[in-house]
């Protein structure tokens, strides 16, 4: 079942292509709880899970998940992946130590 799901998307001077992220509610498989996502970026949707000992476990790290994936991808890299304003993020949470992940030189995220 979605729980949830924002729509980004990418805009690289020609017509801006969506980027759905959709949010699945946590479920319990043999005692671990997963909640599975989907980013469909323009390429090829990308879908995964994030885990936990319970729902809310499961639910945060999906979120923080899905939050350093954006980060990391060549979309946020060229500066074309937009939610609401360029520059001004895309409204998941990062760990603390996720903020300061490298790429060669590039901070990936220094908010």
């Amino acid at each position: 079942m979605v729980i949830a799901e924002r729509s980004l998307s990418i805009e690289d001077g020609s017509e801006p292509k969506a980027c759905k992220i959709t949010m699945h509610a946590p479920e319990d498989t043999d005692g671990i709880w997963i909640c599975r996502y989907t980013i469909e970026w323009p390429t090829a949707p990308e879908e995964s899970f994030g885990a936990g000992v319970d729902t809310f476990q499961a639910l945060h790290l999906t979120l923080q998940k899905i939050g350093i994936t954006l980060y990391a991808s060549a979309y946020h890299k060229a500066g074309i992946l937009v939610f609401d304003k360029p520059g001004r993020g895309y409204g998941f949470p990062m760990p603390k130590n996720g903020r300061y992940l490298l790429i060669g030189d590039d901070k990936i995220f220094d908010g």
